[in-house]
């Protein structure tokens, strides 16, 4: 009895399509996370503090037992997850407190417990550290679980990217440096100094500081012009690496459409597979659609 509601509590939190209620959970989890966020983004106007101060820190106490509640929760089912000859009950919970989403899970609630027991820690660090909450969304959305998947897949790309990069820093600010050291010793008598003005130029194509000398302004109009160059080159690779990470996952669920279309017939267990790949890869049903009938097509044209 206690297995199989654990197993159902760890399917259900894990946002398995076989349950109705993991949708809503998911759907209660982020509207908490919203609303919190919200609630701490707000509560930083002093005006807004003085006057909904008790209400923000009743808002917080119920959203840190809501969160805890929710791990717990987690840590207990996915005790489930492994059976004792597969390495026991904590193999699962330690997988998932050292996992990156159990880390968000874990940080989401301390905040809290950090200001019970520190109370003269600074607010300004608790309230960035209750906005960390805002990454449990994640979770639901693999929006930033493909961002990160792509740019690990174009690492070598990025590595080549990055040394370009630090190149054209270290250059353009040595240049700097020589050119409007002696002018503007205050922000480039040193290279360390001009490689700050150099790295804002290159992101922002400005570094808020103008150049007093002819050289000074030809090296900040080709920095900043190397900045621009640098921005496209990241956005290309991540744009196509992007979208190479969708289309990874189009084909996956492709090939095990063809797969289960080899027979003609697709069973409730094959249903159950594709439903639970489609909210894995959280495909859309027109797209799901669009698929199978080219796996139809093609598994007609073989017969």
């Amino acid at each position: 009895m206690t297995t199989g509601f654990k197993n159902t509590l760890m399917e259900i939190l894990d946002g398995s399509p076989k349950h109705t209620a993991s949708r809503y959970v998911e759907w209660l989890i982020t509207l908490v996370v919203l609303v919190n966020c919200s609630a701490v983004i707000l509560d930083s106007v002093p005006e807004i503090h003085a006057e909904f101060k008790d209400f923000f820190h009743e808002l917080e106490f119920w959203s840190v037992m809501f969160f805890t509640v929710e791990y717990i929760a987690r840590v207990w089912s996915l005790g489930a997850k492994y059976s004792r000859e597969n390495g026991g009950a904590w193999k699962g919970r330690f997988e998932y407190m050292f996992s990156a989403f159990g880390l968000v899970d874990f940080f989401a609630t301390m905040p809290h417990y950090m200001h019970m027991f520190f109370p003269t820690l600074d607010l300004r660090i608790l309230r960035v550290l209750r906005l960390l909450r805002i990454l449990k969304l994640s979770k639901y959305n693999t929006a930033l679980q493909d961002l990160f998947h792509a740019i690990h897949s174009e690492r070598q790309a990025f590595g080549s990217a990055v040394f370009l990069l630090t190149i054209a820093t270290i250059v353009s600010a040595s240049l700097m440096h020589f050119a409007e050291g002696h002018h503007q010793p205050e922000f480039f008598g040193t290279i360390p100094h001009s490689i700050y003005w150099s790295i804002v130029t290159i992101t922002s194509g400005y570094g808020n500081v103008e150049p007093m000398t002819k050289a000074g302004e030809a090296i900040a109009l080709i920095t900043g012009f190397l900045g621009v160059c640098m921005a496209a080159i990241m956005t290309g690779i991540v744009a196509s690496a992007f979208s190479n990470q969708v289309a990874r996952k189009k084909a996956a669920f492709e090939a095990q459409l063809r797969e289960v279309f080899k027979d003609g017939n697709m069973s409730e267990e094959e249903q159950e597979t594709l439903k639970r790949l489609q909210a894995h890869y959280r495909l859309s049903d027109e797209q799901v659609e669009a698929m199978m009938l080219r796996a139809k097509n093609k598994s007609s044209a073989k017969d």
